[in-house]
Formats: structure tokens, C-alpha cells, sequence
């Protein structure tokens, strides 16, 4: 993950398996949003998830874990996680 001064961090994850068709986006969002974490998340056209997530590194860590997971009707295969800069998001939101 990339540090920022403050111990903020930003990291793009790409979520595979059955991801899309079961709320994964609005259950990411609700995560995020608890978690205090800024950035955005979207359905990727080769059936993927994927979010650029900023905050820190506690909150990151925990976002991260529930990827694995995802909300209750999801099968989550595959999580990969790349550090990412910095970037100052104001809320976190769904992309189209």
C-alpha cells in the first residue's frame, strides 16, 4: 500500500467469481462508507468488481478482508490488491 503522511493508504482491488447480479457494489459502498474509506467501485465488463479504495490502514485492512467475503450472495474466487497513489476522494461512490 501506498502511505500518505497521515497513515492514509489507497489500493485497487479486482474481485472475480460471482460478483455481479448480488448487490456486490451497494454492499462495497455500504463497507466503505462504515469504514470511512473514500474512493469508488464498479462492474468491470469481464465480469469483475473492482475498487480503488483510500483511507487507512486499519480501515483498508478490514475492507480488504470483506472483499474475500463480499455480501451474501456472492462466491468470491479470486481478490487482488495492488498500492495505488494517493488520491483525495471526498465519499466513496458507485462508478457506471
Amino acid at each position: 500500500m501506498v502511505k500518505r503522511d497521515n497513515g492514509a493508504r489507497c489500493v485497487l482491488c479486482v474481485v472475480r467469481g460471482r460478483v455481479q447480479g448480488v448487490a456486490f457494489r451497494a454492499a462495497t459502498l455500504a463497507m466503505a462508507q462504515g469504514l470511512h474509506i473514500t474512493g469508488w467501485v464498479r462492474n468491470r465488463r469481464d465480469g469483475a468488481v473492482e475498487t480503488l479504495a483510500c483511507g487507512d490502514a486499519a480501515a483498508l485492512h478490514s475492507f480488504q478482508q470483506w472483499l474475500h467475503q463480499g455480501p451474501r450472495y456472492a462466491i468470491v474466487s479470486e481478490v487482488n490488491c495492488t498500492s495505488q497513489p494517493w488520491v483525495d476522494f471526498s465519499e466513496f461512490r458507485i462508478k457506471v
